[in-house]
């Protein structure tokens, strides 16, 4: 009857219409960030689209449920933002496919998220909020008219009460713009994936990227995406098995021409507000990103209007940013944010641990 048949008839997968709609809501932060790499670093689209399609549907498969696979956030704000070499960002998802690996296996997450700390999260998701916003709008400087097209759709999907799928309608009408600029695409085998010189990456920026993603992916990836399939599941998927199941996907997907990709909770909630309750919506979206690696061509991509990619960002950022308002601790996690626009989010990312365990050891009187 086949892989799929069973898990049906099992009630574990399923491929109604709230599945098909359902893999849109992961695609809203998937895409706009994916599509900013290609058009502002050497990423391989064709080999990132095949590393996400390949993924989501492993992982639909293997849960069950329609769990989220993304980029890591933290890194590929830093990369958009020129921070990071496409080495650098390769390089930084492969130590962090050891480490997710080491503790899931080991069953240490909740040790580390301690130390890390709550507000010291929130306050990486508010830098990465601020990175992504600043340089959307140095794109948006691209063409203020279509800038203002793009604004203009996004207010409008709001208004009409479609808050979640602004971006990716911004999105589409960019990708109409490209294909009326460039012409429909002819398929293309994506051929060998993209050899970075990691040798080159072992550098200060990278090492600050690596950590302020972890404590994102340990809160953000890990431990809400577990609080949430409980929440709206009833299923118990543990943190550290989102931590090993995350690492084995950048270990194998990097040397692929992948990019570092997680687990993220906002995914999650993106498929199940769309209508997605199993992992059909991965098999689904999956096979959408595999079809879409054979028609992102060079020329179809180059089309992109970069203006409207700044309004992308900035919808984006809004979103991640907002994260701080649930802060336990708002002073310390604002502080961390803007510290990383003066210095640099990896030495924010320190410096607020710091502060975080002083006044930890402060509050417990020692």
């Amino acid at each position: 009857m086949g892989i799929f048949g069973d898990l049906r008839d099992d009630g574990r997968l399923r491929f109604g219409a709230g599945e098909i709609t359902g893999a849109i809501g992961d695609s809203i932060t998937v895409l706009p960030l994916i599509i900013a790499l290609a058009l502002l670093t050497d990423i391989s689209l064709p080999h990132v689209l095949f590393a996400f399609g390949v993924f989501q549907i492993v992982w639909g498969i293997k849960y069950g449920l329609p769990i989220s696979v993304e980029p890591m956030k933290a890194l590929a704000a830093l990369a958009i933002a020129g921070v990071l070499t496409y080495a650098e960002l390769a390089l930084a998802g492969l130590i962090l496919a050891g480490v997710l690996l080491t503790i899931g296996l080991t069953g240490t997450l909740a040790t580390v998220e301690r130390w890390i700390g709550e507000p010291v999260i929130r306050g990486v998701q508010l830098a990465v909020g601020l990175l992504l916003f600043e340089t959307g709008l140095q794109l948006a400087q691209a063409d203020v008219f279509l800038a203002g097209l793009g604004v203009g759709v996004a207010l409008g999907v709001i208004l009409l009460g479609y808050k979640a799928a602004s971006a990716i309608v911004v999105l589409a009408v960019g990708g109409v713009i490209a294909v009326a600029t460039a012409g429909l695409p002819t398929p293309q085998w994506p051929g060998l994936p993209p050899t970075p010189p990691i040798g080159d990456a072992f550098t200060r920026g990278m090492a600050g990227g690596v950590a302020a993603q972890l404590a994102m992916t340990i809160g953000n990836a890990a431990l809400a995406t577990s609080l949430l399939f409980a929440d709206l599941f009833k299923r118990n998927v543990s943190p550290d098995e989102l931590s090993t199941s995350m690492g084995v996907t950048n270990l194998f997907a990097i040397p692929a021409g992948g990019i570092p990709m997680c687990h993220g909770c906002d995914g999650v909630a993106g498929k199940y507000e769309f209508g997605a309750r199993t992992g059909g919506a991965n098999v689904v979206i999956g096979g959408a990103y595999l079809a879409a690696a054979f028609f992102a061509t060079t020329a179809l991509l180059g089309a992109f209007p970069l203006a409207m990619l700044g309004v992308l960002l900035a919808i984006v950022s809004v979103s991640l940013a907002s994260h701080v308002r649930n802060s336990s601790n708002l002073w310390l996690s604002v502080g961390v944010g803007l510290l990383s626009l003066i210095t640099n989010l990896g030495l924010a990312f320190v410096l607020g641990v710091l502060v975080h365990l002083a006044l930890e050891r402060g509050a417990r009187g020692v």
